[in-house]
């Protein structure tokens, strides 16, 4: 599995592909555009931690085309991004290749296979089935990030904390791609795992991005200030009730209760959430992964969710009104 490409290099797909490409014997490009493709293009891969700067040589093109068939795809694109990524991603894609989106919210492949959900795509994130059309389930491992990066500059990836990915096979095998996938991401530095439940995994940070993320959006407050307000707190404990129930439904019981989670979220202190950063930097938001496929998992199997559809009906709001969504 030498050749691997970035969908995508901004903070987390710079953070991944610039760990790859200082890993020996590993061709990692990128599909880029703008500054970061020429940036790419002038100094390869960067990434900078704790004062030093690490990397590798890349092969970067706005045109998949230009690349060719892959080994490993990772895509670390914005939700709203993904129609876009559908549309041009084919060329990258072989009969063997593995597509690993390291992306927030729900993705588009999370209900297939479920019967409890039906056949029909989660408009919400693949609207038509448009996504799954153009990238076959079964070359899908799932993962899930648990790590913080910015973009210090255009193509200059800084790493603020945490280094886990979690990967799991959407039928809870584990698989032999697997294994070599999380070697592979393990060899390179980061504290890879396999899950045997990676749906519960993504259930189960949505839970917490859930609220966290649109209420900051909205409001401009930190972490810390959201918590601190106890009608702010209950509402999104109230909100994320609704969405351990939706999990309960599809086999991705949440064992925490809403106050646990907080206490958790309380030590990391007065951060921004990604969503309040993309509103500053003027980025559109990732609103249907997060906020709208919990809404529409609820209609589906039948639960009521009173307090995740106003919280979406707000943030919606707010984002239109700023040309954001």
């Amino acid at each position: 599995m030498n050749r691997i490409c970035i969908f995508g290099a901004g903070a987390i797909g710079s953070f991944i592909g610039a760990r790859l490409a200082a890993h020996a014997d590993l061709q990692v490009s990128a599909v880029a555009r703008g500054a970061t493709l020429k940036a790419l293009d002038a100094h390869g891969w960067r990434l900078r931690h704790a004062g030093e700067t690490v990397g590798g040589p890349a092969i970067a093109s706005a045109d998949p085309s230009d690349l060719g068939e892959q080994d490993l795809v990772v895509i670390a694109v914005k939700g709203p991004a993904m129609g876009a990524v559908a549309e041009t991603i084919a060329p990258l894609i072989g009969p063997e290749t593995v597509v690993l989106p390291a992306m927030n919210g729900v993705p588009w492949w999370f209900g297939d296979g479920m019967p409890a959900l039906g056949a029909a795509p989660l408009e919400s994130v693949d609207p038509g089935g448009a996504i799954a059309a153009a990238i076959p389930a079964r070359q899908v491992l799932g993962c899930v990030v648990h790590a913080a990066a910015i973009v210090a500059e255009p193509g200059l990836v800084e790493h603020r904390m945490g280094n886990g990915l979690i990967l799991g096979e959407p039928d809870g095998s584990m698989s032999p791609r697997l294994e070599r996938v999380v070697g592979l991401l393990t060899d390179a530095g980061f504290e890879a795992t396999a899950s045997r439940n990676i749906r519960h995994d993504i259930w189960y940070k949505l839970w917490g991005n859930l609220t966290m993320n649109p209420v900051s959006a909205m409001t401009g407050a930190t972490a810390d200030r959201i918590l601190d307000d106890p009608l702010v707190r209950s509402f999104c404990s109230a909100a994320m009730r609704e969405a351990a129930e939706i999990g309960r439904k599809i086999g991705c019981t949440i064992d925490q209760s809403p106050d646990d989670r907080h206490d958790v979220t309380r030590k990391l202190g007065a951060f921004k959430t990604s969503m309040l950063q993309d509103v500053e930097a003027g980025r559109a938001l990732e609103l249907d992964a997060i906020v709208a496929s919990v809404s529409e998992l609820g209609r589906r199997l039948g639960v009521d969710t009173p307090f995740v559809d106003g919280l979406l009906g707000l943030t919606r709001l707010f984002a239109r009104s700023r040309g954001l969504y």
